[in-house]
Parts: C-alpha cells; sequence; structure tokens
C-alpha cells in the first residue's frame, strides 16, 4: 500500500463511517435544484475555458465552496447546502463533524474548468495536518439552485473509497455518476 494511500482511506472512513445508518433512508433529486442558503454564488460561465483556481467568478466560488465544504469548521448545515442534493447526506455530514481526521482534513482547489453552464471539473487535493494525503484529484462541482457545489460523484467517490467499493453506500449514490 503506498504511503499516501493509508491517510485517504482513514480520512474517507472520517468522512463516511455512518454510511449504514442512513443507507436506505436517503433519496436523490439531483434533476430540481434545491434552494441556496450560501451566500457564495455565481453566474454560470459560458464557456469552457481552463483557468487557475479563482481566476473567474465561477472558479472563485467552486474554490471557496470546496475549501469550506471540506473544513471542519464550516457549520454542518453550510456544509450540507454545499453539497448536491445535499440534505440526503446530512446525517453522513453532521455525524463526521470534528472527529477523527476529518477535524484535520482540509481541501485545496488548484484548478478549475468550467465545462458547461452548469458543470466545472475541479483539480483538487486533500490534506491531512496540512500535508497531502491525495493531491491532483479531479472532482466535479456542479451549479444547483444558482450556487456552485461539491459534486455527488465526487463526494459519492470518497464514499465508495471509504467502502472498499462494497455495497451500503446511501441510495443518492446510485445516481452520481
Amino acid at each position: 500500500m503506498s504511503p499516501h494511500r493509508s491517510p485517504l482511506i482513514l480520512l474517507a472512513c472520517a468522512l463516511g463511517a455512518t454510511l449504514a445508518a442512513c443507507g436506505s433512508n436517503s433519496s436523490s433529486s439531483s434533476s430540481a435544484p434545491s434552494p441556496s442558503t450560501s451566500s457564495a454564488s455565481a453566474t454560470p460561465a459560458s464557456t469552457s475555458a481552463s483557468a487557475p483556481a479563482g481566476s473567474s467568478a465561477a472558479g472563485q466560488a467552486i474554490s471557496a465552496n470546496w475549501t469550506a465544504f471540506f473544513d471542519a469548521k464550516t457549520p454542518v448545515a453550510k456544509r450540507v447546502s454545499l453539497l448536491q442534493d445535499g440534505q440526503a447526506f446530512a446525517s453522513v455530514i453532521k455525524s463526521q463533524a470534528g472527529t477523527g481526521l476529518a477535524s484535520e482534513a482540509t481541501a485545496k482547489v488548484t484548478k478549475v474548468t468550467v465545462t458547461s453552464p452548469t458543470q466545472a471539473t475541479v483539480t483538487y487535493s486533500i490534506l491531512v495536518g496540512g500535508q497531502p494525503a491525495l493531491s491532483g484529484q479531479a472532482g466535479t462541482a456542479v451549479l444547483q439552485g444558482g450556487t456552485w457545489k461539491v459534486g455527488l460523484a465526487s463526494f459519492c467517490g470518497l464514499l465508495t473509497l471509504e467502502n472498499g467499493g462494497k455495497k451500503g453506500l446511501p441510495a443518492a449514490c446510485s445516481s452520481a455518476g
């Protein structure tokens, strides 16, 4: 096992330890945007240009929201609002707030590529105690309810890693692509 995989697995465990508790109660509403309580919203960009994080309004919003989502100091309600269909994962996010490695984990966005008016590819790293645990990962951001959010596919990917690819993920992950 590589030296970087072990902290990642521990981080993923910290993010998703309560999967079984919410596995059958979740539902997805990805086709209906949820109301946004985030003050960081952006007008969707219509280009597919690649830019360093923070070089456009959309890039700045995406970077700020991803950073806030993965920051244990961000209140749970705000973190839920920064995840696509976040309400389906509220119990997972709440149970992990401030515990274990999740309390030391942060995300650093290094690149945002807006691919459509409602989607972007995000290159990010997960840091634990300021040290890279997972570097240069590709994720997805989606514009939902006027707010750029961490994409369901990205979050479910971390939960899948934690769960070793086994069944038992929240039902909302089945719609993640």
